[in-house]
């Protein structure tokens, strides 16, 4: 049943609006990168069936900036695999949003870096997966992506495009990681930045689950790559001076809500599906919502406050998670939890470990 307009936008009102969403325009890719959370093959046809179409898309970007959207990402997958991309960027640009595009660069062509001259995205942030054609590839899988992926940073660079850059640590890359933030560092004075979550398939692939997990890196060797990094461990070590480590006692102490973080707080992000979610990595069944059976200021004002009132019940997580004083230097909430283990209120081993690591090397009693 439709609710009444006037009662959605009161509540839209008291709520606050969203700024911004994340869309991911297909979860196909051309590379095969072994610790990837969503990917499918490019040829994927059932995967390309279910794909939101232009018309879909940017009904949605027209109902996100009624509400207040100003930004959007888009994501996959690889955006770029899509055919029709650039009319869904100038499309979503027309709109009035600023666009920003995550690529892994392979796929760019003199088009797309015309396209993205001439109408500048917000930002184009691409993966750097190895330096050396040998480690790149022991990543994507994928004979000759290293030469594409180069080859699709220079036709960006000389279009005068602006890029950012993003690397996983991996066990597979670990090795080159020194080599990878030199590359990144050199090639932007923007915007450069490493990631060491691996979290699991958005499908629950055992197999392909059973790669990431192999391509993680133990804690204290994902510690001592954020100490050898100067730039990722101060701000570690800044944000625990402001601060930032959550302490418990109080009005959260023992609290059994799921939710302490910004999910579905001024942004969203769209499934290549159309499933909207509260953040990116939310996919447990019961936190989705079906745009295409419903509509998107729906979703936001009456299914966000539902799946935000979710509460845990699991002993365990309430008296380890709930109770702790480390929690901003841990991987775990509810979305990664659930990705791990199936549900959104499970202790998860490795993240506890990482947290303690990160602890004892930045001094802080935990």
């Amino acid at each position: 049943m439709t609710v009444q307009a006037l009662p959605l936008w009161s509540k839209l009102a008291a709520k606050g609006a969203p700024h911004a969403f994340d869309l991911e325009l297909t979860a196909r890719c051309n590379n095969d990168c072994r610790h990837c959370y969503i990917n499918l093959p490019s040829g994927d046809a059932t995967a390309a069936a279910a794909e939101l179409g232009l018309d879909e898309i940017l009904g949605i970007g027209r109902e996100a900036v009624d509400m207040g959207a100003v930004w959007c990402l888009l994501t996959g997958g690889e955006p770029l695999l899509r055919a029709d991309f650039g009319d869904i960027y100038l499309g979503l640009k027309r709109l009035g949003l600023l666009v920003g595009v995550f690529t892994n660069a392979c796929l760019v062509t003199p088009a797309h870096a015309e396209l993205f001259r001439a109408y500048p995205p917000r930002d184009i942030e691409v993966s750097v997966y190895g330096v050396t054609r040998e480690t790149y590839e022991a990543v994507t899988r994928r004979p000759g992506s290293h030469a594409a992926f180069l080859r699709g940073l220079d036709l960006l660079a000389e279009a005068g495009v602006k890029v950012r850059f993003k690397a996983m640590a991996l066990r597979s890359n670990l090795g080159e990681f020194a080599e990878i933030a030199a590359f990144c560092r050199e090639r932007t004075a923007d915007f450069y930045r490493f990631d060491p979550l691996l979290h699991g398939r958005f499908d629950g692939d055992a197999v392909r689950n059973a790669e990431i997990e192999a391509e993680r890196l133990p804690p204290e060797e994902l510690v001592a790559l954020e100490r050898a990094d100067p730039e990722r461990f101060g701000a570690l070590e800044r944000g625990c001076t402001d601060g930032m480590v959550f302490q418990p006692s109080g009005e959260h102490d023992g609290c059994d809500h799921l939710f302490h973080c910004g999910a579905g707080q001024g942004s969203f992000t769209v499934g290549y599906d159309g499933t909207f979610r509260l953040c990116s990595s939310l996919c447990h069944p019961d936190t989705v919502y079906d745009l295409r059976r419903g509509t998107l200021r729906e979703a936001w004002v009456e299914w966000v406050p539902h799946v935000r009132d979710l509460r845990g019940s699991d002993p365990e997580f309430l008296q380890k998670c709930r109770r702790c004083s480390l929690v901003d230097l841990c991987l775990w909430c509810p979305a990664h939890a659930a990705l791990e283990t199936g549900s959104m209120d499970a202790w998860v081993d490795y993240f506890c470990r990482v947290a303690h690591a990160r602890a004892g090397a930045l001094g802080i009693d935990g």
